[in-house]
């Protein structure tokens, strides 16, 4: 609870995954890659409850290892056509109703407990509906184009970009998919997380690791390493 508003942390798990067979229970530097998200949501100062929500009962069976409650997913909602928005509905459907929601992706093994402390910090501060974590891009989307079959490159940058630095470029932002926070109401009325009244919490491109594929997974276990873990510690945690 902060400043008497009560935060439910939902953290949905399928046991499907295509790019990374069984990534939410592989082990990652000595525990299950779901288990740093529910230790992480498990040590927030402000949320109230941890429910993981899956199809899997290996992944049920570690999640109540490391203490988070859980709700048994249908199958209908464990397919490759299911939404989060799905997914939250339904566990909504099983649990009283907090006034806030905390989406927390199990692939987001480097986003911390004092991450989602200052996400619902900034909440309060906002006086906002939602908050949505973000990180700025590796490289600046006005250096991205389609190809044609031919491959041609003439008009693939715009004249006004062309000979600039890429320092000399604003700055982009993406979802980095690490924490959604949005007000429940607004959730069942609108039925997304991008709701009006949203703001962006900016996290480092360090704690931003989506696990998706095995190249994520090693750059997440490097940086998770304790060798390297004390050097980015700082950005980590920033």
């Amino acid at each position: 609870m902060y400043k008497n508003k009560t935060f439910l942390a939902i953290i949905p798990a399928r046991g499907g995954s295509k790019r990374l067979p069984r990534k939410n229970v592989l082990n990652l530097n000595g525990k299950p890659l779901i288990a740093y998200s529910i230790e992480a949501g498990l040590n927030s100062k402000y949320i109230d409850k941890v429910i993981v929500t899956s199809d899997d009962d290996e992944i049920l069976t570690i999640s109540k290892k490391y203490g988070a409650e859980i709700i048994i997913r249908p199958d209908d909602l464990a397919n490759d056509m299911a939404t989060t928005v799905d997914t939250v509905e339904h566990v909504l459907e099983s649990v009283d109703l907090y006034e806030y929601l905390v989406l927390l992706q199990p692939t987001s093994p480097l986003r911390t407990n004092e991450h989602i402390d200052e996400a619902i910090q900034l909440l309060e501060q906002k006086n906002a509906d939602a908050i949505i974590g973000v990180c700025e891009t590796d490289h600046s989307p006005l250096w991205v184009n389609t190809l044609p079959n031919s491959k041609s490159m003439d008009n693939f940058l715009s004249h006004e970009i062309i000979g600039k630095r890429s320092q000399d470029l604003d700055k982009h932002y993406r979802i980095n998919g690490a924490i959604y926070i949005c007000k429940t109401d607004k959730f069942i009325q609108e039925k997304t997380l991008f709701i009006n009244n949203n703001y962006a919490y900016e996290m480092k491109r360090s704690a931003s690791v989506d696990i998706d594929n095995r190249i994520d997974f090693i750059l997440a276990s490097l940086l998770l390493n304790e060798a390297l873990f004390s050097v980015a510690k700082s950005d980590i945690n920033a």
